[in-house]
């Protein structure tokens, strides 16, 4: 089986995925700017099959765009959309936390600990992006543990967009150390199973990046 092959059916296209939508995340990768699949094949050591891949799928999520003889480049980021997109994630972010609460096994729970006694060492002099990545990945662990795949999609999805607007401003927002800080009596609620809790503060979490935002 070859290499291209293997990574169709295994973790090549994931892998490529994970790193060109954390560069488009972050602003890596500008919003407008051509996306060389060729040049990140090459830096990746996956092939082009696995790229090809992963931006179809970061296409599929509005991520990407591609126009028959110009190529593929990162979609523009619209303020005006941050209404529709936190509209969607008050409903379903609340629900995410609260599933975790009420059906998250012993070990998701353990790592979710270990992800709350690790936010206080967090330290602002890592700079607002790199606090923004970890933020990300706070996200990405709440997600993942309320236990359904097709929610976790949905919310990666929607945290991925709402996060770009966010790095429009970020040197201009303060506190991006206490905004991630915040998780931890999050995390805490959805470790001890109290689910109206972790609902309720999934909730304001929404609500404070909105209005800093």
């Amino acid at each position: 089986m070859t290499a291209e092959v293997l990574a169709l059916n295994g973790s090549y296209a994931d892998q490529a995925y994970e790193r060109v939508l954390d560069r488009l995340v972050m602003l890596d990768i500008r919003p407008g700017e051509p996306i060389d699949d060729d040049r990140l094949a090459t830096e990746f050591g996956f092939g082009r099959t696995p790229v090809r891949e992963a931006l179809k799928r970061l296409e599929r999520e509005r991520l990407v765009v591609a126009f028959p003889r110009r190529g593929t480049f990162a979609t523009a980021v619209d303020m005006t959309d941050l209404a529709d997109i936190s509209e969607i994630r008050k409903q379903l972010e609340p629900t995410a936390a609260a599933r975790a609460a009420r059906t998250a096994s012993a070990d998701v729970r353990a790592r979710l600990t270990g992800l709350a006694e690790e936010i206080p060492t967090y330290s602002d002099a890592e700079g607002p992006k790199e606090l923004l990545r970890k933020d990300v990945r706070v996200h990405r662990a709440i997600y993942h543990a309320a236990g359904n795949p097709h929610l976790e999609d949905i919310l990666v999805s929607l945290d991925s967009h709402a996060t770009r607007i966010w790095c429009l401003f970020l040197d201009r927002l303060p506190g991006v150390g206490d905004h991630v800080r915040e998780h931890v009596a999050l995390l805490q609620a959805i470790v001890a199973g109290d689910k109206e809790t972790a609902a309720a503060l999934s909730l304001a979490h929404i609500e404070s990046f909105e209005q800093a935002i």
